[in-house]
């Protein structure tokens, strides 16, 4: 008593005077997650079922049972849990990762990906555009219905204006969008309209080896990628049509500002925060993405624009309109004036037409209202469930 040391260890310093081996901690039982383990082996199960790179992660479990079922369950009794669940139904272990270093405000890194939501009650594929800032992590986030080099440039300058500024450098993988033919080594031949844009802003491009050999060049936004599918299209999210998701992945984005990366001292949104001082200030003028066409309005009031039609007010049949095609909009105008603004069809031969384009007509020709094509009509009803839905929306709100 009058060291300090028990008997025991005095023993046992007599019999050997190395320290005795510490004994391997045992299994607790976990009383506050028995009443959810059959839910937890449920999910993992169903997931065998899911896309491959959008299945439960055991925090995202974690975050469900507390966001959905208000569970007292500590996040580590769940990792362990579902960690001990997943080798036993054989899912592949982690892989392992160099760490960087990364300058605040000097690059980032884009890639795309691929997730399945539910549109309208249809189940789509929709390709992920993620823009990650190396130093501090934050990420923009946005869906998409192709993968063109439309989409790929417009989303270059969402992205910059949500982050404020524009970064010295960003790095892709090899993709069509922004890059004609590999040459030696790093050079590349870039596309016309990327070296456009990025001219524009005063960004330098920087490319990785090709293959999946140059994928750990750019390990920031590929795991990103799967990170954020993991947390927040999981379960698959449902929508009424690809507004919806994009407002509410920018929410997630926001959102993702709070978290805190392993073994960093502050949040993501902290680290965003040191960084956006020191990116290069926006332009004045916004870049244009789109490009242009000038198709003649038909007899029947429609237009073709990359092999699908849209309606134009009937007072322009035979001229010529100005179409702006962007990545998700089709505008004409004549005379200066925008006279009709579409949602981009995708694929070949589909028609896009407004009743309200055929009003004049048909107060001259009443008979003709039953001859409208079914599309015309079926646009009409859509855009007026739509309106209805938002009513109700609102009402509930």
């Amino acid at each position: 008593e009058r060291h300090g040391v028990h008997r025991r260890a005095v023993r046992q310093a007599l019999v050997s005077a190395l320290p005795p081996a510490k004994r391997s901690p045992t299994s607790r039982p976990a009383p506050k997650l028995g009443a959810y383990r059959a839910m937890i082996d449920g999910w993992l199960e169903a997931d065998r079922d899911a896309p491959r790179k959008q299945r439960h992660t055991a925090k995202r479990i974690h975050r469900r049972l507390v966001d959905e079922y208000g569970a007292d369950v500590a996040e580590t009794t769940v990792l362990d849990y579902v960690r001990a669940r997943k080798r036993l139904m054989g899912w592949p272990v982690g892989e392992v990762h160099v760490p960087q270093v990364h300058a605040p405000g000097q690059d980032a890194e884009v890639d795309w990906g691929q997730a399945q939501v539910v549109l309208g009650g249809v189940a789509v594929t929709v390709h992920v555009f993620v823009m990650r800032a190396s130093f501090s992590g934050a990420a923009f986030c946005q869906a998409s219905l192709v993968e063109t080099q439309q989409a790929f440039l417009e989303l270059h300058l969402q992205a910059f204006e949500w982050f404020g500024g524009v970064f010295a450098a960003v790095r892709f993988d090899n993709l069509t969008s922004a890059v004609k033919q590999v040459l030696k080594g790093r050079r590349r031949v870039e596309s016309d309209r990327f070296v456009a844009m990025r001219s524009h802003y005063l960004s330098a491009s920087e490319f990785t080896t090709p293959g999946i050999a140059g994928a750990h060049e750019k390990g920031g936004v590929e795991g990103e990628v799967g990170r954020f599918r993991r947390n927040h299209l999981v379960p698959v999210p449902r929508f009424a049509d690809l507004a919806a998701p994009n407002a509410w992945l920018l929410e997630c984005c926001e959102q993702d500002l709070c978290r805190r990366i392993i073994g960093r001292q502050v949040t993501v949104g902290e680290a965003l925060a040191q960084e956006r001082p020191l990116l290069a200030v926006l332009p004045a003028e916004r870049f244009d993405a789109s490009e242009s066409a000038t198709p003649r309005v038909d007899t029947k009031s429609l237009v073709t624009v990359r092999q699908n039609r849209y309606s134009a007010p009937v007072t322009l049949a035979g001229l010529k309109v100005q179409a702006r095609i962007g990545a998700r909009e089709i505008t004409l105008s004549h005379a200066g004036k925008i006279v009709a603004v579409h949602e981009r069809l995708h694929g070949r031969f589909g028609t896009s037409a407004k009743l309200d384009h055929y009003l004049e007509l048909l107060a001259h020709k009443p008979g003709g209202y039953e001859q409208i094509a079914r599309e015309i009509l079926a646009e009409a009803e859509r855009v007026d469930a739509e309106e209805d839905q938002q009513v109700g929306e609102k009402a509930r709100r």
